[in-house]
């Protein structure tokens, strides 16, 4: 059996192309403890979302974990799940469809866009293989994190790179780590926002939630925190708000471990007991929508907000395929293919469809099979 997988075999005469890999965080295939359960275990079982002596963790995780989270998760999954699947999975195949348009439009030469999840179904895997069948040679990366931290980018990188070991050919290769403070995307969530505020009203605050991560982590080196407040200054300073109109709180903490602060959860149980009225929530760390945003945000946060006295708590959707975050994406992947082929600035034009049977001629002469 080759070492290395060369399938499809390269063929000469064949039009190269550019391929763009969309990379979110995973869902199970169905609301189910069944499907929940090999979900979970894929994603606690990677090195870079836990940190911890794997044989341990790997008692902890199939002893007690395996054991009781995936019916719990399975019920907050079936709040959220549509007749047509997965809100995650919907809207990322809703924004790599509006891309692939965005950058058709755009760009000099074929370009295909692939999403992938770094777990559950489609894995990245089998983009890969789905780009490969199309004469990829250049590839672009970009993990739908805007912040990075070495649990999500991080992972995305282990494992695309890892997949490209495998490769025979391996592709030109551009990978985007963040996007955290760039113009197009403040922009956005800016405009996200005043569109919520003239559809629903402006609450008495607004909050940005961002997903947690273990205190350790910042300790250590990573740059999602700092990263988050940027995030948030620059688009509080967008929407021309004061230091009292906004707060940053991070979510979805698990275990005893410090994590992130402030946490979400205590900061709004503290308002409501102070009487606070409606809120406005946006989660600028989500992409797309998912079960941190509509469920643990949008369901249950806003009813123990209510139940322990405070107002309405109002969530702002995430960015997904509204078309000015679509149109940021295509700049984003636009500059980073710059001085490829397909880019508009690039002085080295794709091949022209005679200089390609003028190389398949000259291959088969020399005595090449395709």
């Amino acid at each position: 059996m080759p070492r290395f997988d060369s399938t499809p075999p390269h063929e000469h005469g064949l039009a190269d192309s550019l391929g763009v890999l969309l990379v979110n965080l995973g869902t199970p295939d169905a609301p189910t403890s069944a499907a929940v359960r090999p979900y979970l275990q894929q994603f606690l079982s990677d090195p870079r979302v836990v940190e911890a002596p794997r044989a341990l963790w790997w008692l902890t995780l199939h002893g007690f974990i395996l054991r009781i989270r995936p019916a719990r998760s399975a019920r907050a999954y079936r709040k959220i799940w549509s007749d047509e699947g997965s809100p995650l999975l919907l809207h990322s195949r809703a924004i790599g469809s509006a891309l692939q348009n965005g950058l058709s439009a755009r760009l000099s030469g074929p370009v295909h866009v692939e999403i992938a999840m770094s777990y559950g179904k489609p894995s990245i895997e089998a983009a890969l293989k789905a780009l490969w069948t199309r004469n990829v040679q250049r590839i672009v990366v970009l993990p739908m994190y805007p912040q990075y931290a070495g649990s999500t980018t991080g992972s995305v990188f282990d494992a695309v790179t890892a997949s490209l070991t495998k490769r025979r050919w391996v592709p030109e290769f551009r990978f985007i780590n963040h996007y955290f403070k760039s113009a197009g995307y403040v922009s956005a969530l800016a405009n996200s926002v005043r569109d919520h505020w003239e559809s629903k009203g402006r609450g008495e605050h607004l909050l940005f939630s961002f997903h947690g991560l273990p205190y350790q982590m910042l300790l250590d080196g990573d740059p999602y925190h700092c990263q988050c407040q940027k995030t948030a200054r620059l688009v509080a300073a967008e929407l021309g708000l004061g230091s009292d109109d906004w707060s940053l709180g991070f979510q979805s903490r698990v275990g005893r471990a410090e994590w992130l602060h402030p946490y979400t959860d205590e900061m709004l149980e503290e308002w409501a007991q102070s009487g606070r009225g409606d809120i406005d929530v946006i989660c600028p760390g989500f992409a797309a929508d998912c079960l941190e945003t509509l469920e643990e945000i949008a369901i249950r946060y806003a009813e123990q907000y209510a139940r322990s006295g405070g107002g309405d708590l109002r969530y702002i959707a995430a960015l997904n395929n509204r078309s000015d975050h679509i149109s940021f994406l295509t700049d984003l992947v636009e500059i980073n293919v710059a001085g490829w082929p397909e880019s508009s600035t690039t002085d080295a034009p794709s091949a022209s469809a005679s200089e390609r049977q003028e190389s398949l001629k000259r291959a088969r002469q020399m005595g090449a099979a395709k």
